[in-house]
């Protein structure tokens, strides 16, 4: 009875505090953060995070960037290439930096400075993904820019957090860390580059062979299930593997395939954006200092990625820096995720794990509406032929 409950509280609370955002203008994914707030254990108590919800919530954002790869060529990726690798780079170092000074003014250790320096580098593209997919604007150039750097992204805070975690066990493996480096960007590359081709060879010769008018759906789910889990294996995460899985085979499935995908993420996104605000917890905020040093931290969180990334995309316009800039600033899941590590590890207080949770969560908030503004003069007569070129 718990299970059933639980997920009746979730996912119905997420709807409707979706939809209310919805009709005050507001995207509903905010909303849905929300009634995880409420219903976690900084407000009622209702649910608490169990590793049900928490399959769920992995499970959605996988169906998410799966969705999402779906509507993105590769070649359309491929163009924006070099840009997104400096929009990623500076992304990295700039959020680093701030966060890192920022953290030693406040007087905490040195390997908690490196720590929350460390949350602040990777991007949570699950939340500009979803916003971007509900107006339409995945092939906007701005766009593929923004979900080509946040794969890179990935990467390379991989490898941020992986010498950030040695250091703070005492032992620095630069040639395991650069092995580490070669294997995640090499299957990252591989995949965007011949996957497409790939596919259109092989999945209608196995199509043939199955029997199930299904048969392409139940071929994608295989593939992302095995690209997800070799992200994994090399040392991405999870949701680049289903990102890549979904632009591999874009070109290649027919239309049933987008329907079925948009009804399984329609079930377990929610799940995702819930879980993000359950992890809050307000308690930790009695003390005016650990507010302040919050409010720092929140800060330059926002404006190190848009400042940042931003300048990686100058040659991109104005217009189009200032969406890529904001499309990088929430953390979500991921900033979470490295508090958690330096938790886990000792090296981190829990007043500093409080604010790093908070940033993570903070910068989701904020990113919807600011990528409102940001698209707001954007139509889709932005995806003509034209718009797809660089200057």
């Amino acid at each position: 009875m718990d299970l059933p409950f639980s997920l009746l509280l979730v996912f119905g609370s997420a709807k409707l505090l979706g939809t209310v955002f919805e009709r005050l203008g507001q995207p509903g994914l905010i909303g849905e953060i929300l009634a995880g707030v409420l219903l976690g254990p900084s407000v009622c108590n209702w649910v608490q995070p169990s590793e049900v919800l928490h399959a769920l919530a992995e499970m959605g954002v996988m169906f998410l960037l799966f969705r999402v790869g779906l509507e993105v060529k590769a070649a359309e990726l491929m163009q924006v290439g070099k840009i997104a690798l400096g929009v990623a780079v500076l992304g990295v170092i700039v959020p680093f930096g701030m966060g890192w000074a920022i953290m030693a003014a406040a007087g905490v250790t040195h390997i908690e400075a490196i720590f929350v320096g460390a949350a602040l580098v990777a991007t949570s593209v699950g939340i500009t993904a979803q916003v971007l997919a509900s107006k339409g604007l995945l092939q906007a150039r701005a766009s593929r820019t923004i979900l080509a750097a946040a794969v890179i992204d990935d990467v390379l805070g991989l490898l941020v957090l992986a010498l950030v975690s040695s250091m703070a066990e005492g032992r620095v493996n630069l040639l395991r860390l650069a092995g580490t480096g070669l294997v995640a960007g090499g299957f990252t590359f591989l995949v965007a580059l011949y996957g497409t081709r790939t596919l259109q060879r092989v999945v209608p010769r196995i199509e043939k062979r199955m029997d199930s008018d299904s048969g392409q759906f139940h071929l994608a789910l295989v593939l992302l299930f095995a690209l997800s889990w070799l992200a994994v294996f090399v040392g991405v995460a999870a949701i680049v593997g289903a990102f890549l899985a979904g632009m591999a085979l874009s070109e290649t499935v027919d239309q049933r395939v987008h329907h079925f995908t948009q009804g399984v993420s329609e079930l377990l996104v929610p799940f995702f954006l819930v879980a993000i605000g359950l992890q809050l917890e307000l308690g930790g905020f009695r003390d005016p200092k650990t507010i302040v040093l919050t409010l720092a931290i929140l800060a330059a969180a926002v404006v190190s990625k848009f400042v940042g990334c931003g300048l990686g995309a100058w040659k991109l316009g104005r217009a189009d820096m200032l969406r890529v800039g904001v499309g990088m600033v929430p953390r979500g899941e991921v900033g979470m995720v490295v508090a958690q590590i330096g938790l886990g590890l000792g090296v981190i207080e829990k007043p500093v794990y409080a604010v790093v949770v908070a940033m993570a969560v903070g910068t989701t908030l904020i990113a919807p509406p600011l990528l409102k503004l940001a698209y707001k003069n954007a139509a889709p007569g932005d995806l003509a032929a034209g718009a797809l070129e660089l200057p």
